[in-house]
């Protein structure tokens, strides 16, 4: 039987599909693989893919069509994630030249799936519809050795009309409390600082396991207890599972980050409706009005997608003057595109996309804007900041504050993995520009 010594992994899409490819990585090393950068020369090729807009799918089809039209050496080619959920079958018949399609409920079945191609040469498929809590998350092999994602939800039960995850990750499974405990344990005794707890919907969490008695308020109150964990993050949300408790949880534990990612998507609410967000513009802003009674010092980031089909320019002004209204820290603008499988796929996609580029220019310009005005109003202020690297200019350190915005200041490399307060002196593009005043945790 063949023998596969070297692999080759490229990652698209969300931070889920980033810490599936690190539990990937993971499992293929203790197989004895060694990870390589050069396609060309790896004995095995994963294309782990994101369906979630058509670009994605688009790019990852090109990448793979040309290896398979290439002359380079014959790999094992695989394609795992969301695409291979959505298209299943399908792309053996678009790109013949691959081995294997493995969905994002089988990753666990990685090497055996890999046994089968290499033992008979023939094309294999798993997609399971429904995921099962029986993954090793202890072999995720992670390059960053500062901060870690940590899956603690899969699935979606909600069904917006436009989204294709219900059907690519399928339902809500919550994962053991204690053994999401024992893995944020560990790396904090491995020398992680942050960690982002990671889900489709992690608001929901524990709701399908009423059984445990624990939410996800609940969770977070269990994380905050684990010694020298620094700091607790947390993407992405539904606003209606954004809870008084949880909000009550970002104000009184150390450990959480004044961030929520809070999406609205669109601000008229028959757009709403047509999108199935079970909430209401009036509902979601009683709901940030609390959060920000509740925690001043909360910052907000949204989601948002223009052009939806019927949307009327009255009703891109709703949305425009909500974000407006509520200035966003961090913000996802994207021009809506359909999703085969999606309720809206069903729908005519009558507006121009002329006029989607336009909505999304001014929404993007508006958030510059704001952005820009919230940097400068950040000048004099001391901010704690962690430090996660070397910037890219090998000059400065780069590091990031508990609201999420990027910093770089002057330190040597004992500081990375550090907490440190930094006083701004400036900013640059979307960047903070800052100098250590008071050397912590060394």
């Amino acid at each position: 039987m063949r023998s596969l010594k070297t692999f080759f992994l490229k990652t698209y899409g969300c931070q889920m599909n980033e810490l599936d490819s690190e539990i990937m990585v993971g499992s293929l090393e203790k197989r004895g693989m060694t990870r390589i950068d050069d396609e060309t020369q790896a004995d095995l090729l994963i294309f782990n893919t994101c369906s979630v807009r058509d670009l994605a799918e688009r790019k990852v089809m090109g990448k793979i069509g040309q290896i398979g039209r290439s002359s380079v050496k014959r790999s094992i080619i695989g394609v795992t994630g969301c695409m291979a959920m959505a298209k299943k079958e399908t792309l053996f018949r678009k790109l013949p030249h691959i081995d294997f399609v493995l969905g994002t409920n089988n990753i666990s079945d990685l090497n055996e799936v890999l046994d089968d191609v290499l033992a008979t040469g023939k094309q294999f498929i798993r997609t399971d519809d429904q995921f099962e809590e029986n993954l090793d998350y202890l072999i995720t092999k992670r390059d960053d050795p500062v901060k870690a994602f940590v899956s603690i939800i899969r699935g979606c039960d909600k069904f917006c009309t436009y989204c294709v995850v219900p059907y690519t990750r399928g339902q809500e499974v919550s994962r053991p409390p204690d053994n999401i405990i024992e893995e944020c344990t560990r790396l904090v005794q491995q020398g992680y600082k942050e960690i982002t707890l990671l889900g489709q919907n992690v608001n929901s969490y524990g709701k399908d396991k009423p059984e445990w008695n624990c939410l996800f308020h609940d969770l977070l109150y269990r994380l905050d207890k684990i010694p020298g964990l620094e700091r607790v993050r947390f993407m992405t949300s539904h606003p209606v599972d954004i809870t008084l408790e949880l909000m009550q949880a970002i104000r009184d534990l150390p450990s959480v980050c004044e961030f929520v990612h809070f999406p609205f998507q669109a601000g008229s609410n028959r757009i709403l409706k047509k999108m199935h967000r079970i909430y209401t513009i009036e509902k979601y802003l009683e709901k940030v009005q609390l959060l920000r009674e509740i925690a001043p010092n909360v910052a907000l980031g949204t989601d948002i997608i223009v052009g939806f089909p019927t949307e009327t320019e009255e009703e891109f002004q709703e949305t425009y003057d909500i974000f407006k209204q509520i200035r966003y820290s961090v913000a996802f603008i994207f021009a809506y595109s359909a999703r085969q499988g999606t309720p809206a796929f069903r729908w005519k996609d009558d507006i121009p996309e002329q006029t989607k580029g336009e909505r999304l220019q001014r929404l993007l310009n508006l958030h510059l804007e704001i952005c820009a005005e919230q940097r400068a109003e950040m000048l004099g202020q001391q901010i704690e900041v962690l430090v996660e690297r070397r910037n890219r200019d090998e000059k400065h350190l780069k590091g990031r504050t508990r609201c999420w915005k990027n910093v770089i200041f002057s330190g040597s490399d004992q500081l990375i993995g550090t907490l440190q307060t930094v006083k701004v002196t400036g900013f640059s593009h979307q960047t903070l520009i800052g100098e250590i005043i008071n050397k912590l945790s060394l």
